[in-house]
């Protein structure tokens, strides 16, 4: 009934706005135009009518600003793009579902028809109604910021780290940037647009504050003091809120053509190096569309790449693989066990969960995999034999020594998932078992879904990865390490764990952590990644 109300009451306002909004139009085309459309406007008076009266941030020096207060927007400004499309549709489809992102992809056409508060306020209708609280905080702290930090401004961003005191206003929904901005730019306040709740859902509409207007909102907040610097974009609807600064800048259209403000991330304020989702690209309205129409024969391809592993030999699993536009890049050594019988323990960096299906693809034998968590679905279809282990290190070690003894092993030492350039922390007790280690560096390319999730449903992270035009998988197999560099060469186990940590992360270009599992599910999904187990 409530649900009821609130979807009336939005559809007679928006007839109201849509109305109101088209007999205005028509009214100014008359009176700009006449009737018949006689004496048109110049073009050359049309630029006139907005110049720009403040300089660009280009003039802005960033010596001894460690005092001083900044005021900017996001959108156009800290962000060098000037459409929040994307976010949103990063909101509906990680927040929500395919359903509502679709229905935020359709209404694309309609709202390049509107002027921009009526298109925001659609936009937050059909992105947050019914959203979960939770739901958006997830998306917020873990799949928002990666896009945001490819998206910063440089040029902004050195005069905002110069700056002692930063406050950004924005008409954006506040829980969209604040976890952003706060966690990795250390903004002090974040003024936004705020939405309205019921229990523990967004209703879709704003509360009775409604949008934010930026210069009121910078006047409440610091009262009588005025800010020192206040940075805005070309457009006449931001000069109203920097004019109230000390200095006031913006930010051009071709500054945001200059190739200089894009930020490497070598500059990134905070190292990325866990973020969450399942979409690898910016989700812009052309980009959305072509995913929406990739997904029925995704699907039907992504069915049919995994059958292929499932049921063909090895060598032909390469051919046919590389037919349906799977490439396989693999190089190095394929070492055999020692005399004795026992099986060589490879030792993997940790992509996705098909990691050790396709080293066993690649070296053409079968291999056992132990893993720290697997869905039912994924330990049925899994070509190679698997085997859980119960994070208890006594019985973990003996269920590995008695897998070694029957043929060859893979271990992930990990213990997880990272999509960025980086290793986490090794666990050691793979280095107490054998001396016949192999280490193999593994890397992934994708271009539009990840294969990883620490929140989703794990069952589809092998069909996400499958999902993809041409996902690549980059194999190298190390030579085996001495005996002298083992725990049988007098080597203590963390030592063996950290010099093939080393090893892998140079032979990848990635760069070593002591960040582990734990960390990485605490920061992406509010837990410590440990699926309990109800028979135990």
């Amino acid at each position: 009934m409530v649900f009821t109300m609130v979807f009336l009451k939005l559809v007679e306002w928006l007839v109201y706005q849509l109305l109101a909004n088209s007999c205005y139009r028509a009214a100014m085309k008359v009176k700009n135009y006449g009737f018949f459309f006689r004496n048109p406007p110049l073009r050359s008076q049309q630029h006139q009518a907005s110049p720009n009266i403040y300089p660009s941030v280009t003039k802005c020096g960033v010596q001894n600003r460690g005092s001083q207060t900044l005021v900017c927007d996001i959108d156009g400004t800290l962000l060098r793009s000037h459409s929040f499309f994307p976010y949103f549709m990063l909101v509906a489809f990680e927040g929500g579902n395919l359903l509502r992102a679709f229905l935020l992809l359709l209404s694309y056409p309609f709202l390049c028809l509107l002027n921009y508060k009526l298109k925001l306020r659609v936009m937050i209708f059909i992105t947050f109604c019914g959203l979960r609280l939770k739901d958006m905080d997830s998306v917020g702290r873990a799949v928002l910021p990666k896009f945001f930090l490819e998206n910063i401004n440089l040029q902004v961003y050195e005069i905002w780290a110069a700056t002692g005191c930063r406050v950004v206003c924005t008409s954006i929904p506040r829980v969209m940037v604040e976890g952003f901005l706060k966690e990795y730019l250390s903004v002090d306040s974040v003024l936004g647009t705020e939405l309205h709740t019921s229990g523990k859902r967004f209703t879709g509409l704003l509360t009775s504050s409604g949008l934010l207007v930026k210069h009121k909102a910078v006047k409440e907040f610091l009262g009588e003091e005025r800010p020192d610097i206040g940075i805005g974009s070309s457009g006449l609807h931001h000069h109203h809120f920097i004019s109230l600064c000390k200095e006031a800048y913006v930010v051009t259209k071709e500054d945001l053509k200059n190739r200089a403000t894009i930020m490497p991330k070598s500059k990134y304020p905070k190292p990325l190096i866990f973020h969450d989702g399942r979409l690898a690209f910016l989700p812009t309205p052309l980009a959305t569309l072509v995913m929406f129409m990739w997904l029925p024969p995704g699907i039907i391809l992504a069915i049919f790449r995994l059958l292929l592993g499932i049921y063909l030999p090895y060598k032909l699993i390469i051919f046919f693989g590389c037919i349906g536009g799977v490439t396989i890049q693999a190089k190095g050594c394929n070492p055999s066990g020692r005399k004795t019988g026992k099986g060589v323990l490879y030792v993997c960096t940790h992509r996705t969960l098909l990691d050790p299906v396709f080293l066993s693809t690649s070296l053409g034998k079968s291999l056992t995999a132990v893993t720290y968590s697997l869905s039912k679905v994924s330990e049925v279809i899994a070509p190679i034999k698997t085997v859980r282990l119960t994070r208890d290190r006594k019985i973990d070690g003996d269920t590995m020594e008695r897998l070694l003894s029957e043929g060859d092993l893979v271990v992930c030492p990990e213990g997880t998932t990272c999509r960025e350039p980086y290793l986490l922390r090794f666990s050691s007790l793979f280095a107490e078992l054998t001396e016949e280690i192999v280490p193999v560096a593994i890397d992934t390319k994708v271009g539009m879904f990840y294969g990883t999730t620490a929140s989703g449903l794990k069952c589809l992270d092998p069909i996400f990865f499958l999902m993809n035009p041409r996902p690549a998988y980059y194999i190298h197999v190390l030579g085996k390490v001495p005996r002298e560099m083992t725990c049988a060469g007098g080597k203590t186990s963390h030592e063996v764990a950290n010099n093939i940590q080393r090893q892998l992360a140079d032979a990848l270009g990635f760069e070593c952590t002591s960040l582990t599992r734990r960390d990485k599910y605490l920061m992406l999904a509010g837990n410590e990644g440990v699926v309990k187990d109800n028979k135990r």
